[in-house]
């Protein structure tokens, strides 16, 4: 893809930030930059679980799965809520990411209609969760599934889900000091692995 060298120049920082362990959030105009020292990650070997009556949910095959079918639709479903980190401006960086193939949305359907879907930046081996939202229940909660179960076919590392909440641990989300998360970020975003 033909981009100007601007482009390639902000994306090179952009990666060398998250490479570090940063990520991104808008402030009203501004872009910041955070990290956390104590970091939640999503298992992607056995520690990974979920609710017994979301895998009967699974068996009905109510939803189906797609990568980046609509990624400003997912964007904005991110970004809809109240008090948001998901500013204008970070929303046209993560268009840009996109256009470049390092931002990706994972997302669930119900027929036409989305139902939710995560937000995500790939370097490597490493799958950095920026956000997730939902419009019919349970469209977030089975992409978090299926997110998983494509991540390990594809043999990436790691799954950063920056914070840790409620909601993520009961999906067996653990945290790790920054020194662990440093560790295996190194060893993850050397590795090359293919999302699409």
């Amino acid at each position: 893809m033909h981009l100007p060298a601007a482009v390639w120049i902000r994306k090179a920082i952009i990666e060398n930030g998250y490479s570090q362990g940063y990520f991104l959030m808008g402030e009203g105009d501004r872009l910041e930059w955070y990290t956390s020292h104590r970091r939640a990650l999503i298992p992607l070997d056995e520690r990974f679980r979920y609710p017994k009556s979301l895998q009967r949910l699974l068996n009905q095959n109510r939803f189906q799965v797609a990568i980046n079918r609509n990624f400003k639709a997912v964007v904005a479903g991110c970004a809809a809520r109240p008090n948001t980190w998901i500013t204008p401006r970070l929303q046209q960086l993560y268009y840009l990411l996109h256009a470049t193939g390092w931002a990706v949305s994972f997302e669930t359907w119900q027929g036409d209609e989305l139902a939710g879907g995560i937000l995500g930046i790939v370097i490597g081996g490493a799958f950095i969760g920026e956000s997730m939202f939902y419009r019919i229940p349970d469209g977030s909660k089975v992409a978090m599934v299926k997110l998983v179960e494509h991540l390990r076919r594809r043999g990436f590392l790691l799954f950063d889900a920056q914070l840790q909440n409620p909601h993520l641990e009961r999906f067996g989300a653990y945290v790790v000091s920054d020194r662990q998360y440093q560790q295996l970020l190194a060893q993850a975003i050397r590795k090359p692995c293919q999302f699409l």
